[in-house]
């Protein structure tokens, strides 16, 4: 049986010495004794799949909302996939795996239900109380506050570099602004990986998603170069679903290949040999400039013709609609919040619990929801 301190010398004969190693971390809001067999990103990893709201995830929407089909992708199915690209480009990089696995887990895990038009909806709430609200920035909440599991303390307890990765994730659909953790230019290495494989499961499992629902056609990727290369690697065969699969499958493996030859250039030309010169430096983990610039012609056609389709539009119309008139009726009459929601009245102000409520909901809670206080014909 192996103990904490093992994997701990496992790490340090293992990792590249830009890796954040376990015993290093840099410390968690309460100081909690060391696990005697995990390592401190171990337990921060288990601690979030043990949690309400990484597992709400699987009823909360990516593009197509839950009762659209069982076949498409949920917040919960992309964070499996975000982990398994990660781990795959840690690995290949020499970190650490456990604190990308542990970031991966909990990237989306401050999403509102109804994906993006959710989180857009509810800034627009706060924004009327002079605050603002982006999910990562709320995932961080979830994580040191609004979990309810320990008596010791609020919240999960994470150390110091998960909970950055969750409030850093950056990608082109995510701009957190960071009120916290501002004395380094980039995160870790380790977090950069999450956020670059963000993009990349999104990227594929919404074009598999466009292509199976007919929402996107392949007539608008023909003139695009990264889809006629990973198109002919493929080899195009009669069965429609199996090439499909294919080809997706070929996207991430050419755009995993390239991130990880691309950042190890980068690694080695910017001299870094350490965690901290990592932090100093701007982001290392990069595509090429030639898959970068063909990568952004593919999320273009995938933004025109797919996420500007007008079946998502009215999807998410409707799920904007959902969310303020949740908002409005609890505002009104904040007695018809559950007591379990409600443990921070007072100490915070209503807005901020209703606020909180509805973006832990995941689509279907919601849509029930309204259900029961917009319809007449419902029974309480």
């Amino acid at each position: 049986m192996k103990t904490r301190q093992d994997w701990e010398k496992i790490e340090e004969k293992t990792l590249a010495p830009y890796a954040v190693k376990s015993k290093e971390h840099l410390g968690r809001k309460y100081p909690e004794k060391e696990h005697p067999l995990r390592t401190a990103f171990q337990r921060d990893r288990d601690r979030i799949i043990h949690s309400t709201a990484f597992r709400r995830l699987e009823y909360k929407t990516q593009v197509f909302i839950y009762h659209e089909g069982d076949y498409y992708r949920n917040r919960l199915t992309h964070t499996i996939e975000v982990q398994q690209i990660a781990r795959s480009i840690a690995r290949n990089l020499g970190v650490n795996e456990d604190l990308v696995e542990a970031i991966s887990l909990a990237h989306d895990i401050g999403h509102t239900p109804f994906g993006h038009k959710g989180e857009q909806a509810l800034n627009e709430i706060m924004s009327g109380f002079g605050k603002k609200f982006e999910h990562n920035s709320h995932g961080l909440r979830v994580v040191d506050i609004l979990e309810v599991r320990y008596p010791q303390f609020e919240g999960l307890n994470l150390t110091y570099e998960v909970r950055e990765g969750i409030v850093k994730h950056k990608t082109s659909y995510d701009s957190p602004e960071v009120k916290e953790f501002t004395e380094h230019i980039s995160p870790s290495i380790e977090a950069q990986i999450v956020n670059v494989a963000d993009e990349i499961a999104y990227t594929s499992h919404d074009l598999d998603d466009g292509l199976k629902s007919g929402i996107l056609e392949e007539k608008y990727l023909s003139g695009l170069k990264i889809w006629n290369t990973v198109v002919e690697k493929a080899k195009r065969c009669s069965d429609v679903q199996i090439f499909r699969t294919t080809v997706v499958r070929t996207l991430i493996n050419l755009l995993v290949e390239d991130l990880i030859e691309t950042s190890e250039k980068k690694i080695q030309e910017k001299k870094i040999r350490s965690v901290e010169e990592a932090r100093k430096n701007e982001p290392v983990i990069q595509f090429s400039s030639q898959i970068n610039k063909q990568y952004d012609e593919l999320k273009k056609v995938l933004f025109e013709k797919m996420y500007n389709h007008y079946r998502v539009i009215r999807m998410a119309e409707k799920a904007s609609r959902i969310i303020k008139d949740l908002f409005n009726a609890y505002y009104k009459e904040p007695r018809q919040i559950p007591p379990q929601a409600c443990r921070r009245m007072g100490r915070e102000p209503i807005e901020q619990i209703i606020s909180d409520y509805i973006a832990g909901m995941t689509d279907r809670f919601a849509q029930e929801e309204h259900r029961k206080l917009f319809d007449p014909h419902s029974t309480v």
